[in-house]
């Protein structure tokens, strides 16, 4: 499978001279990412010749976007300062939008997209979070995970698309094709992420073991990465877990064997967080990672490490070489040496109109209607609703984690409007909000309730984990939201907020509509939308749904450990408005 989209002579001359003239401490610099804020100064820039910052989870560059490019752009004066002249990339983790920037437009995470089984949408979906990534400073965004959950245990679920291995490849393709742009108008390095195997962990956790079988993992995991190879994505970064008892980031025969030497993949093989000290320091450069987040103490560590070990032999100096080079050449790719400063003309593109009006068309398609009974939906605009819940209140609540914050926010953010808000703008009466399920309310035709998981990211989202945050069903303050409402006979429709399936057989059954809107994002307004029918449902479930807790009994989840298991609904169930009875619709996944 050869890569041609990358296949340039002018550019591969171009790297060849300039490696020619660094010094084995350039080279280690090169091949150093690392976090701004808490790790350097800016004179490190030029001593130890960094390579690639990360921006993540800590004080921002500034007060607005102007602000962050300037911090950028003084950052990048430093690298451009140094004998050679080697611009930085600047990474972020910009998972659905430039999610770390408040007032960016955030659009649902990938479990959404994948619902809507829309490349195209993808595609403008990346497009824009590419836009709007550069116009706050960055080149590199850590994006699209491309992950096949096997168990709604994990507490990554949301940032894959599809436990479907067909159609997250098709969207992997999709969404590494709007990061990058072209070659006239270039975006910014996309990455693949994480290789291989992290959503198939046994029982879902994260980094932990993962024990498929090879024939498994190519067969299951593999197929995305293909696929992102083939659109030319820029960068794959390395998993937590473990695979045949080896760490992923000290998998040779995974990464050097057959990612670059079977698929051909001539890009930038990037570690995970704290990767050097993790997962044994020089065993994961001879493995084949190109550039290491040194981060929270490891840059000296990792720097002198491998300096040490290509000068004692233990790494030959043709790994580094091999590194330096897949770094260089994405930098030449990407235009950086002609134009290594940040375009402040992209400013104003940050959260307008027509970016928001995508993101609202990414809600609306990545709704799956699971249930419609006794005319609940649509909504009439003159009937009288009583929104119920926290949830339906909250941009925060409604987008999950990496937004603004790592592990999210509950509260409002910036540009956002909220699910209450957009039923307001639709109803002809006064839209009553009791917010925690308890209100004396009278004379209304249905009410709304607004239901789910609180947001969460990486291992913090595991269930039954170290950290054993959440579960595989609605608390009993949510349950009790939905009984309070159908005790008094009142119609009811759920709209139910989670990063992944959840077991809640008994609320569809109480209520008379239900709704997986999964994690919306900034466009609130646009779940009204379908509510009041403006569009019909086009959602079709990008995971089977269980039915019961008691079927997740294996170290994967029911639809993967044993098939005598129904779930409750099967992949690419999901209801319109034409068919709301007991339709099942299947997904095209080719």
């Amino acid at each position: 499978m050869v890569n041609k989209r990358n296949t340039n002579s002018k550019l591969d001359e171009k790297v060849e001279k300039l490696l020619a003239q660094m010094t084995l401490e350039e080279k280690i610099g090169q091949m150093s990412q690392v976090r701004h804020f808490d790790d350097i100064s800016p004179e490190d820039i030029k001593t130890k010749f960094i390579g690639s910052v990360i921006h993540t989870q800590g004080p921002l560059p500034g007060e607005d976007a102007a602000e962050w490019q300037a911090k950028f752009s003084e950052l990048q004066k430093h690298a451009l300062s140094t004998r050679l002249r080697i611009p930085l990339l600047f990474g972020v983790d910009a998972v659905h939008g430039q999610n770390t920037y408040e007032g960016a437009t955030i659009f649902p995470h990938n479990v959404g997209l994948g619902a809507s089984g829309n490349p195209e949408l993808v595609e403008k979906a990346a497009m824009i979070t590419a836009q709007e990534s550069k116009a706050t400073g960055f080149n590199w965004v850590f994006s699209p995970c491309v992950a096949i959950p096997m168990n709604e245990k994990w507490g990554r679920v949301y940032e894959a698309f599809s436990e479907n291995t067909d159609l997250t490849a098709k969207l992997t393709r999709a969404s590494v094709l709007g990061h990058q742009g072209s070659q006239s108008n270039p975006g910014v390095l996309a990455t693949a992420k994480h290789f291989i195997g992290d959503g198939a962990t046994d029982s879902g956790v994260e980094g932990g073991n993962t024990t498929l079988s090879q024939e498994e993992v190519l067969e299951r995991l593999l197929p995305p990465y293909q696929a992102a190879i083939e659109a030319g994505v820029a960068s794959i970064m390395t998993s937590f877990n473990t695979l045949d008892g080896i760490p992923m980031h000290a998998h040779k025969a995974m990464i050097t064997d057959l990612l670059k030497v079977r698929l051909e993949f001539d890009g930038i093989v990037v570690s995970d967080w704290k990767a050097y000290s993790r997962f044994g320091q020089n065993d994961i450069i001879n493995a084949g990672i190109d550039m290491v987040m040194a981060v929270d103490g490891d840059l000296d560590a990792f720097q002198e490490g491998v300096r040490t070990g290509v000068l004692e032999g233990t790494i030959p100096e043709e790994r580094i070489n091999d590194a330096v080079r897949r770094i260089l050449k994405q930098k030449f790719r990407f235009g950086l040496f002609e134009n290594p400063f940040p375009d402040k003309s992209l400013i104003a593109k940050i959260g307008i109109p027509e970016h928001r009006s995508v993101a609202r068309q990414a809600v609306r398609e990545s709704l799956v209607l699971l249930k419609n009974e006794n005319q609940a939906l649509p909504l009439k605009k003159d009937s009288k609703i009583v929104v119920v819940g926290p949830f339906a209140d909250s941009s925060g609540l409604q987008s999950g984690g990496w937004t603004v914050n790592w592990q999210g926010t509950k509260e409002n953010y910036q540009g956002a409007t909220t699910i209450l808000e957009g039923i307001r703008k639709f109803s002809n009466h006064e839209v009553k909000f009791d917010p925690d399920g308890q209100a004396e309310v009278e004379d209304v035709d249905v009410a709304i309730i607004v239901v789910g998981e609180e947001p969460y990211a990486e291992f913090f989202g595991d269930i039954g984990g170290e950290m054993n945050l959440f579960q595989l069903t609605l608390s009993e303050t949510h349950q009790q939201y939905i009984n309070a409402y159908t005790e008094k006979g009142i119609k009811t429709v759920v709209v139910l907020i989670s990063g992944r399936p959840l077991v809640v057989t008994n609320q569809i059954e109480q209520s008379d509509a239900f709704v997986a809107a999964w994690l919306p994002g900034s466009e609130g307004d646009g779940v009204a939308e379908m509510l009041f029918g403006l569009f019909d449902f086009k959602g079709k479930l990008p995971h089977s749904w269980p039915k019961s807790i008691e079927d997740f009994q294996g170290k994967y989840g029911p639809n993967f450990w044993d098939d005598s298991i129904q779930p409750l609904f099967p992949i690419g169930y999901g209801l319109n408005y034409q068919k709301s009875k007991s339709t099942l619709i299947r997904i095209n996944l080719k």
